[in-house]
């Protein structure tokens, strides 16, 4: 059964670090493609991050370039959201969702379309 969960959201103070886990179940890390995906109230879904299969490497929405940092330990079977800098626009409800296997040899997608399996997400706040 296919499963991602998410942890580490918390509240930060604006230029603070945070650090996002998505432990997945299932199927392999390494041989998908996981997107970082987040939602502020009143938004719609945005896609911020997301990390290729094998050696297809990362790619960043332009609201975060620069600032956070999508990795995967293929040990634990996991991949973290590094963010930095964070800012108050940054708050939001973050999730990890795994790419269509049919896709996962392709650069990965910052597009819902591309990801059919979500997980429950973890809120992150900045605030002063």
């Amino acid at each position: 059964q296919v499963q991602l969960v998410e942890s580490g959201g918390s509240r930060v103070q604006p230029g603070g670090s945070v650090r996002l886990a998505c432990q997945v179940s299932g199927f392999t890390a390494d041989d998908a493609i996981i997107g970082w995906f987040r939602q502020a109230p009143g938004k719609m879904r945005e896609g911020v991050a997301c990390m290729g299969s094998g050696d297809n490497g990362p790619q960043y929405g332009d609201s975060v370039k620069g600032r956070f940092t999508v990795s995967r330990d293929s040990f634990k079977n996991m991949v973290y959201l590094e963010m930095n800098g964070l800012k108050f626009e940054d708050t939001a409800v973050y999730y990890c969702a795994r790419g269509r296997a049919q896709w996962r040899l392709r650069i990965c997608s910052l597009g819902e379309f591309a990801y059919d399996h979500w997980g429950q997400g973890t809120q992150v706040t900045v605030s002063a």
